[in-house]
């Protein structure tokens, strides 16, 4: 999982009337957002005549309100705040949206600007020239079609782009897909964010060693709505709404789910078969 959340998600809010692309042929009804009356007004805004149901919309202070830190770094965060609870947005795509129809993805050796807005630095424990800049389309919980970009260790990412293929076959719903930058990892904690991405240079949670994200060879995966849990730690740290696992909430992963099996068959195991902690949203090469 990645080390902490991070703030940046409120200036996508600004684009949500012009993300995604029309369903091909609805939403699924096990992953779709929950319908709401609400009629839009021009600019997008949620008319005031009626209010959209909890979870739906991304409240304006998504990603703004930083949270009190521990002496380790980490936000300190009671509960989930009910705006946050069913969570079933999506956000604006970061890259344009693939052509053609049903599942596409392209995959191509990381470009200077794309490494440039990564966390990648010299002294990560993979090169540049290791890594594979991947587009990949998938469903938004709007029930849309969407594109998001992530880094992966090159070796690995057409057995990525593999498992994205069943889940997009599957319908399974994600809010984000993004490469982590050098100024979000930094940012100070605000427990909200939810993007699904791959290479980031950084220490495993709570260690000095490299996590395998800092080698392109995990993955995590709707962060909020599968958090990483060790004690009274959880990342993100509002998403304790979350850490009742037999809730059948859109988004989230279940053992010997769609999700648990297409990782399973490239050799990836699960943050959240683990016993001395559950890391929810993680999936890695070696199972660290």
């Amino acid at each position: 999982m990645r080390a902490r959340t991070y703030a940046g998600a409120a200036a996508l809010l600004l684009a949500l009337s012009a993300c995604g692309e029309a369903s091909e042929a609805g939403p699924s009804p096990t992953t779709s957002a929950p319908s709401t009356s609400v009629e839009p007004s021009p600019s997008g805004v949620p008319s005031s005549s009626s209010a959209p149901e909890p979870g739906t919309v991304p409240p304006p202070w998504l990603g703004t309100r930083v949270l009190p830190e521990d002496a380790a770094g980490y936000g300190i965060a009671g509960g989930t705040p009910k705006e946050l609870r069913n969570r079933t947005w999506t956000l604006p795509d970061v890259v344009p949206m693939l052509p053609g129809e049903g599942f596409a993805a392209e995959v191509d050796v990381a470009p200077d600007d794309v490494i440039e807005r990564s966390t990648w630095e010299p002294g990560c424990p993979v090169s540049r020239q290791e890594l594979a800049w991947v587009r990949m389309r998938f469903w938004g919980f709007d029930g849309a079609r969407h594109t998001g970009e992530m880094l992966i260790n090159a070796r690995v990412a057409e057995d990525v782009v593999g498992v994205f293929r069943r889940l997009y076959e599957a319908r399974f719903p994600i809010e984000q897909m993004d490469i982590t930058t050098k100024a979000a990892l930094d940012a100070p904690p605000t427990g909200d964010g939810n993007g699904t991405g791959g290479f980031v240079c950084r220490p495993s949670v709570g260690q000095t060693s490299f996590s395998q994200h800092a080698y392109g060879l995990a993955i995590d995966l709707n962060p909020f709505q599968n958090p990483y849990v060790k004690g009274d730690r959880v990342i993100p740290e509002l998403a304790r709404w979350y850490l009742d696992r037999p809730r059948e909430a859109p988004g989230m992963i279940h053992p010997d789910d769609v999700v648990v099996r297409a990782f399973a068959e490239i050799g990836w195991e699960w943050g959240g078969d683990w016993s001395s902690l559950k890391d929810y949203q993680h999936f890695s090469e070696n199972g660290r």
